[in-house]
């Protein structure tokens, strides 16, 4: 029984093949809006995977965008959306006030 496996290198091995072949397939995605949808959710997963390899090197959006690029051959160009930006704590979410817990009474038999 055969295996049906790529034998073609691993390009970044700290991405990983699926990565590598997400890339490639949008190289050669038609539509704009979905080739742009799958980069940049192919991006945020190569920068968690970029985090986790590297903890003491830069993992940042300006890495990934260079790797994207050198992955797809210079075909795909990723710039990270400017409403994706973290926002601070405060500003996200106000605060809510702390609850009590209530106990619950005990019945005396």
């Amino acid at each position: 029984m055969q295996l049906n496996r790529k034998t073609t290198p691993i390009k970044m091995r700290n991405y990983g093949r699926i990565i590598q072949d997400m890339i490639e397939y949008a190289c050669r995605m038609e539509d704009a809006q979905q080739r742009e949808a799958l980069v940049s959710y192919v991006a945020q997963c190569m920068r968690q995977k970029n985090a986790v390899w590297n903890r003491d090197q830069d993992s940042g959006i300006a890495r990934v965008a260079e790797d994207i690029e050198r992955l797809s051959g210079g075909v795909l160009h990723y710039e990270m959306p400017q409403s994706t930006e973290p926002q601070p704590a405060e500003a996200a979410a106000p605060a809510q006030p702390a609850r009590s817990k209530k106990k619950k009474k005990q019945a005396n038999n």
